[in-house]
């Protein structure tokens, strides 16, 4: 499709490898800035592998090797000489399943300002108010804010890591199927909290829920078994999908 986006990030023939195992064969895709775009497909295609690529979380697996480019902006990310842990304060990401910190409401969000080395207690609490805000938790959380994270409920949880994420003033946010082990209710509050994001933060949701990338996305990529077969707006992909493959899948012909 031609562009009629601004590119964040973009994969030129990327190819990724699990010791002698193709898990992703030659994919190049342009993500548009200040969009939402949803990365969709049957379980074991590669969603969340081709989503780790763009803050190298592969490089953490034993065995993994990337050939190929990922660029943030113009700055290809697999050169040698980039600082992994700054890539990753500019492409933060959020897990499936909540992941918050063994500590405070407030100390979660303030980890990765004080690992990037902010110690002033006024600053550290303007952040965590302000990201608490950004995330639609604030009201929940401010009389709460020294209480353990783990007394949150799951999709304030979701949220709280959402907000850990703001803390270090990322461009980019990976979402690895955020909704998955939460509630409609929740999931809706994730989903709204996007839609506010988006016009700050280039935004990149892996997720196997087709109503949720109709509803939530702006752009969409069907991936099957390694390969990006479709991308274009959302609206085109489920309305009128370019490959028979894609029709299929959403129209849950098989998948």
């Amino acid at each position: 499709m031609m562009l009629d986006f601004s590119v964040k990030m973009k994969t030129e023939s990327i190819s990724l490898f699990y010791d002698k195992t193709e898990a992703l064969k030659k994919i190049s895709l342009a993500i548009p800035a200040h969009q939402i775009t949803a990365i969709i497909g049957p379980s074991g295609c590669g969603k969340s592998s081709f989503l780790r690529l763009f803050n190298r979380m592969n490089d953490l697996i034993w065995k993994a090797r990337v050939t190929g480019q990922v660029y943030l902006d113009a700055v290809p990310l697999y050169d040698p000489k980039i600082d992994v842990v700054e890539l990753r304060k500019r492409v933060g990401m959020v897990f499936q399943k909540p992941n918050p910190f063994p500590m405070s409401i407030f100390e979660n969000i303030a980890f990765g300002p004080r690992v990037h080395g902010c110690h002033d207690k006024a600053k550290l609490d303007e952040i965590v108010e302000r990201c608490c805000l950004r995330a639609a938790l604030w009201d929940e959380v401010k009389d709460k804010l020294r209480d353990s994270a783990f007394a949150l409920s799951g999709g304030q949880q979701q949220r709280l890591c959402i907000a850990r994420v703001l803390a270090v003033d990322p461009e980019v946010i990976l979402l690895d199927e955020p909704c998955s082990a939460l509630d409609p209710a929740s999931t809706m509050r994730i989903e709204e909290l996007m839609q506010q994001l988006k016009s700050q933060y280039t935004i990149i949701i892996v997720t196997h829920n087709m109503q949720q990338a109709g509803r939530a996305s702006d752009y969409t990529a069907f991936m099957l078994m390694g390969d990006l077969i479709e991308f274009s707006s959302t609206k085109e992909v489920f309305t009128s999908p370019k490959d028979k493959r894609t029709e299929d899948y959403i129209t849950g012909r098989w998948g």
